[in-house]
């Protein structure tokens, strides 16, 4: 278990790195890639060549004689939720970070992100049951305060719930919102209910991964602990077969998750503990304007 000094030290150190990276790199490309909800009526000017018909404002036209057409203005403001597997397979990694520990900063990159353009954040923590739910608000002291919750949470639960957690979602933000799913998807029967949630709103899941959970280590006899069930098992690394079907089968898990999203219209960005995921979010960022842009 993380002492208390550790814990804050972890906790100062993605507070300050994240704002440093929030206002060096990411800030531009958060607001490119994510758009208002909607736009706004702003102003009536007068009809030049070219203008839409349909943004004729008729009522001014009568009565000046003269066509004229309405301007609208994005509605900026934004509100993102972030759901955030708390279970206990998220407390795993092979190197120097857990995923959890991995979503605590990617969690806080976006959100600084979000408040330096002023949008609202809202927080779930979930395991195979609702943990903790913060609405959502603006300001980089309540994006603070979360990243605290986020790593000091001890979950009540290990178990994994995703459905439980967007049905959850789509019961208490009935408005359109941009929401991340941050999750390892060691779960099953979310198919409906990932559907559902990216039918209603703009969806990004971000699958979380270790190294050891695709390859195994060249250690001979290994035994291994189930974080969410408890259950022990002594495998074999060695076993070629098995080390095979861990490939396959990690592989097949991933493709699936892949094959889901494109299916139901959610985005997808994979981040491995190992990963330059500063580095990731970008590049997720600039595919997803490159998407856009050939969309329209």
């Amino acid at each position: 278990m993380i002492n208390q000094k550790e814990l804050e030290s972890k906790v100062r150190h993605i507070q300050v790195h994240s704002r440093k990276a929030v206002l060096e790199l990411l800030a531009g490309e958060y607001r490119s890639c994510f758009k208002g909800m909607g736009i706004e009526f702003e102003d009536v000017r007068e009809y030049q060549h070219g203008d839409d018909v349909r943004t004729i404002d008729w009522n001014v036209t009568a009565r000046t004689g003269r066509p004229h057409v309405k301007t609208f203005m994005e509605e900026r403001e934004l509100s993102l939720y972030f759901l955030i597997d708390v279970s206990g397979s998220g407390d795993f990694g092979s190197g120097e970070l857990t995923k959890r520990e991995m979503a605590a900063r990617v969690f806080a990159l976006l959100a600084f992100a979000s408040a330096h353009n002023h949008d609202n954040v809202g927080l779930i923590l979930f395991s195979d049951q609702i943990e903790l739910h913060i609405k959502a608000r603006k300001g980089k002291n309540h994006v603070m305060r979360m990243i605290d919750l986020i790593m000091r949470h001890e979950p009540v639960s290990q178990g994994t719930g995703i459905a439980h957690a967007l049905d959850y979602l789509n019961q208490v933000r009935t408005r359109r919102c941009v929401a991340f799913l941050f999750s390892d998807f060691i779960d099953c029967g979310y198919q409906d209910s990932l559907r559902e949630a990216a039918r209603r709103h703009d969806l990004v899941c971000v699958s979380l991964s270790d190294f050891r959970e695709r390859e195994l280590p060249r250690s001979g006899m290994l035994e291994m602990v189930d974080a969410e069930t408890g259950e022990v098992r002594t495998i074999d690394c060695s076993d070629g077969r098995l080390r095979r079907h861990v490939r396959a089968r990690s592989a097949a898990k991933s493709q699936g998750l892949q094959d889901l999203c494109h299916e139901v219209g959610a985005d997808l960005l994979r981040l491995c503990t190992e990963d330059d995921y500063l580095h990731e979010i970008i590049r997720f960022f600039r595919d997803r304007n490159n998407r856009s842009a050939d969309a329209r």
